[in-house]
C-alpha cells in the first residue's frame, strides 16, 4: 500500500493552554473534544459540526488512500466469515431445572438465548432473540441476564448507542410479557432477592459513567420509588451487586484497584440492612464465596502478592478471624476457585501457563489437570451446582481449536462437549507450530513471547511478523485459538504476543512492576521484544508490524514515540493516548477510578512522569511507521478526540510519507461494531492494511 495524491486533512490548530504545577503544556487541538450533550443533540451546534466535518474528512481519507484494497477487503470478509459455523450453539449449562444456551442461526448477525427444561422431550423456550430486538439500531447490546428463582422472570439489559449505559427491563418469560418498569443509566448488573419479586441493581454516575450507586426495586412499583440501599462516595472506587452461588446472600461490592469492600444481606430479607463483611484497607483486595457456614476469601492479606484462600464464619468474618485454606506461595498465582460438595477446584498460573487443581475437601485427594502443549489456554466455566462432581472447563492453544470439557473429579474421567469448528475443510492443526520464547529485557528479566506460524514458512528477515501486545490492569493475553488469524498464517505471517509487565503472565508482581511508576517498562518490554525477534531472525523491521488497542493503543502510541524505526506497519484501536489530560480530568469516565494503575498526576512526581511517555504529549518531529488508528465516535472508555488529536498533530510533526490513517465508527464506541458479521467487516479492515503493506493482495 503507498500514499496517494489524496487531500491530506489537516485539522484546525488553535491555541490552548493547560497549566499544571507550573508546567504549560499547549495543545492545539482541544477544540476537538465534545460533551456528551453535544454528541446525543439533535440540533448540532458549530462546535458539534467543526469536529464531526474533521472527522468524517478524516474517513473520506481513509477511503481514498485504500479504495484499491476495498475488492480484497470484501473478499477477506468473505473468507473470514467462511471459517465460522453459522447456525451454531453454546453447550447447554443445567441451572435450576433448565438447560440454558445460546444459539446463532444462518446469516444473522446476533445470538438468540434459549432454555430448556431438563427432560429431553422438553420443547424449546426462545427467551431473546437479539436479532429482532436490534432492528432499527445502528448498535446493539444485550447483556445482564439474571433469571429469578422461581424460573418465571428475566431481567435484560440494552445498550444502543454502545456508552455502557444500559436500559434494565424484566421479561415474563411465561407469558412473553415485557413489564413496564424501565430502568435507565444502569451498568447491566442486578440481583434478585428469594421472594421473585425484589431485585438490587447498580447506577452509574451520568458524567463519569461510574457505578456508584445501588437500588432496590419491587415489581410493579414506579421505578422513582426504587430504594437506595447504598452509596460509593469514594471516586476512586465502583460499586456492584452480585447473589452467591448458594443464593443464600445478596452481596454489594467496592472495589478500587489496590483495595475492596463486601457487605451482605440474607436474600430472604430483601428489606434488611446490609452487614460489612471486612472494611476497605489500603492494599487489601478481597473476593468472596459462601459454602455452608462460611464465607470464602480469594485475597492478598498479609502481603500475599500472589493470593491466597482463606475463609471465616460467615456470623464473624472480619480479617482477624480470616484463617488460611490454600497458603500464599511465590512462584503460583491463585487467579480463582469453585467450591463444590466434595471438592474444590483451584485456578492457577505458574510460569505463565495456567493450571486447573482438584482438592478433596477430607484430604485425600489433590491433583492437577494434565495439559501437554507448550503453551495453551484454559479456563474454568461457571459451575452452580454445588452437588455436582463435574466441572466445566474450556481449554484452547494458538493451534488447537477451543473445547468445552466435562471433567468427573471422582472418576477422572473427561468428556469433550464441543470443539470449535473451523468450517471449510482447509484447516488441520498439524499444519501449525507454536513456541514459547523467551527475551533478555534491558534490566536483565526474561520477557515471554508466544508465537504461532505455520509450518511451510520459513523464518527469516523477510518474514512478516505480527507482534501483539497490551500490557496494563494484571490483563493476561490468552494464548488461544483464532479462525480469524488464519488468515495471516496460511498468507507466510507469524502471529506473535508479547507478555509484557502490566500483565500477570508470570504473576501479580509482573503486574506491579509494569504500573504507576514503573510503567514505561510495559513499552520497553515490548520494543525488547520486537529487538529479540529481529536478532533472531523471525523477521525485520521491514516486516515487523505491531498491534494493540485501548491501554494496548497506548502501547503502541509510545512504541512509535521511542523506537518508530523498529515498525513497517502499527494498528492501534481507541487508544488511550492523552494521558495526561484524562487523567487530570475528574469528569471523563474512568479517570478517578484508575488514579492507582497509572498514578494521580495532580501530584507532581506523577504528572512529570506520565507526561514522560503519553503519546501525545511525546509527539515528535521524526520518521513514524505505517499506522491505522481506529476508534469510535461513542467510545465511554477512551474517548474518540483522543485518536483524533494524536492523528492530527502526528500529520504536523512527522517527516516521513508513510501512511497515517484514522478510521472512525461514527455509530460504535469502545468494543467496536456489535454484529458478529459487522465485527468481521471491522477485522478484514485491519487485516487488509498489513497484507497491503506486504503486498499479499492475493487470495
Amino acid at each position: 500500500m503507498k500514499s496517494t495524491d489524496a487531500k491530506l486533512p489537516l485539522a484546525a490548530k488553535e491555541y490552548f493552554e493547560i497549566e499544571k504545577h507550573g508546567d504549560v503544556r499547549v495543545d492545539n487541538y482541544f477544540w476537538m473534544r465534545l460533551s456528551d450533550h453535544q454528541k446525543l443533540a439533535e440540533v448540532k451546534d458549530a462546535q458539534t459540526k467543526k469536529v464531526i466535518d474533521y472527522l468524517e474528512q478524516e474517513n473520506n481519507y481513509y477511503d481514498e488512500v485504500t479504495k484499491h484494497t476495498k475488492k480484497f477487503e470484501l473478499q477477506l470478509f468473505e473468507e473470514l466469515k467462511g471459517r465460522i459455523k453459522e447456525d451454531d450453539s453454546t453447550v447447554p449449562n443445567k441451572d435450576n431445572g433448565y438447560f440454558y444456551y445460546i444459539r446463532y442461526e444462518k446469516g444473522l448477525q446476533y445470538p438468540i438465548y434459549c432454555r430448556k427444561k431438563e427432560t429431553e422431550s422438553s420443547p424449546e423456550e426462545i427467551m431473546f432473540d437479539a436479532n429482532e430486538m436490534a432492528k432499527g439500531f445502528d448498535y446493539f447490546q444485550l447483556g445482564g441476564l439474571n433469571i429469578s428463582n422461581n424460573n418465571k422472570l428475566a431481567i435484560f439489559a440494552t445498550d444502543t448507542v454502545s456508552r455502557r449505559q444500559y436500559f434494565l427491563r424484566v421479561k415474563n418469560l411465561l407469558s412473553g410479557e415485557i413489564y413496564k418498569d424501565i430502568i435507565e443509566n444502569t451498568s447491566g448488573n442486578s440481583a434478585w432477592a428469594n421472594d421473585n419479586k425484589t431485585f438490587f441493581y447498580t447506577k452509574k454516575n451520568p458524567e463519569t459513567l461510574r457505578s456508584e450507586k445501588v437500588f432496590r426495586h419491587v415489581l410493579g412499583t414506579p421505578t422513582s420509588e426504587d430504594v437506595e440501599v447504598y452509596h460509593e462516595k469514594d471516586e476512586t472506587f465502583n460499586v456492584y451487586v452480585t447473589k452467591t452461588k448458594s443464593n443464600k446472600y445478596i452481596i454489594i461490592g467496592s472495589d478500587s484497584t489496590v483495595s475492596s469492600e463486601s457487605r451482605y444481606l440474607d436474600a430472604n430479607f430483601p428489606t434488611g440492612n446490609f452487614t460489612v463483611i471486612q472494611p476497605r484497607e489500603r492494599d487489601l483486595e478481597y473476593s468472596i464465596a459462601h459454602f455452608e457456614n462460611d464465607f470464602y476469601f480469594l485475597t492478598n492479606k498479609d502481603d500475599a502478592t500472589n493470593f491466597k484462600l482463606m475463609k471465616a464464619p460467615v456470623s464473624n468474618a472480619q480479617k482477624e478471624n480470616w484463617v488460611s485454606v490454600i497458603p500464599h506461595r511465590k512462584d503460583t498465582l491463585l487467579e480463582g476457585f469453585s467450591i463444590f460438595k466434595e471438592f474444590l477446584v483451584l485456578e492457577e498460573r505458574t510460569n505463565g501457563l495456567s493450571k486447573i487443581r482438584v482438592i478433596k475437601w477430607d484430604g485425600t485427594e489433590d491433583y492437577y489437570l494434565p495439559f501437554d502443549e507448550e503453551t495453551y489456554s484454559v479456563g474454568v466455566y461457571n459451575n452452580p451446582d454445588f452437588n455436582s462432581n463435574t466441572i466445566r472447563y474450556s481449554y484452547t492453544s494458538l493451534t488447537t481449536p477451543a473445547s468445552i470439557i466435562d471433567f468427573n473429579m471422582k472418576t477422572k474421567s473427561k468428556e469433550v462437549k464441543k470443539e470449535q469448528e473451523v468450517v471449510g475443510g482447509k484447516f488441520n492443526k498439524e499444519n501449525y507450530k507454536s513456541e514459547r520464547l523467551w527475551a533478555t529485557a534491558r534490566d536483565g528479566k526474561k520477557v515471554p513471547i508466544s508465537l504461532v506460524y505455520h509450518k511451510k514458512t520459513n523464518l527469516n528477515a523477510n518474514t512478516p511478523l505480527i507482534l501483539y501486545g497490551y500490557g496494563s490492569y494484571g490483563y493476561t493475553i490468552p494464548d488461544s485459538f483464532s479462525t480469524t488469524r488464519l488468515s495471516f498464517l496460511d498468507r507466510g505471517f507469524v502471529y506473535a504476543i508479547a507478555h509484557i509487565r502490566g500483565s500477570e503472565y508470570l504473576g501479580r508482581d509482573w503486574y506491579e512492576k509494569g504500573k504507576m511508576l514503573h510503567k514505561k517498562n510495559t513499552f520497553t518490554d515490548f520494543i525488547d521484544c520486537s529487538k529479540f525477534l529481529i536478532k533472531e531472525n523471525y523477521t525485520s523491521p521491514k516486516h515487523l508490524y505491531a498491534m494493540g488497542g485501548s491501554a494496548g493503543g497506548l502501547l503502541m502510541g509510545a512504541i512509535v514515540n521511542m523506537n518508530p524505526e523498529l515498525y513497517n506497519g502499527i494498528i492501534a484501536s481507541v487508544p488511550f493516548v492523552d494521558v495526561v489530560s484524562t487523567m487530570l480530568d475528574e469528569s471523563i469516565p474512568l479517570t478517578t477510578g484508575e488514579y492507582d494503575e497509572w498514578g494521580n498526576p495532580n501530584i507532581k512526581e506523577f504528572y512529570h512522569y506520565i507526561k514522560s511517555y503519553s503519546p501525545y504529549d511525546q509527539v515528535l518531529p521524526q520518521k513514524y511507521p505505517n499506522m491505522l488508528v481506529v476508534t469510535g465516535y461513542h467510545d465511554s472508555q477512551v474517548q474518540y478526540w483522543e485518536p483524533a488529536k494524536w492523528v492530527a498533530k502526528l500529520r504536523d510533526l512527522k517527516t516521513d510519507n508513510n501512511l497515517l490513517l484514522l478510521k472512525t465508527d461514527m455509530s460504535a464506541g469502545h468494543g467496536g461494531a456489535s454484529g458478529r458479521f459487522d465485527s468481521l467487516k471491522d477485522l478484514a479492515r485491519e487485516f487488509t492494511f498489513i497484507l497491503a503493506l506486504e503486498n499479499k493482495l492475493d487470495l
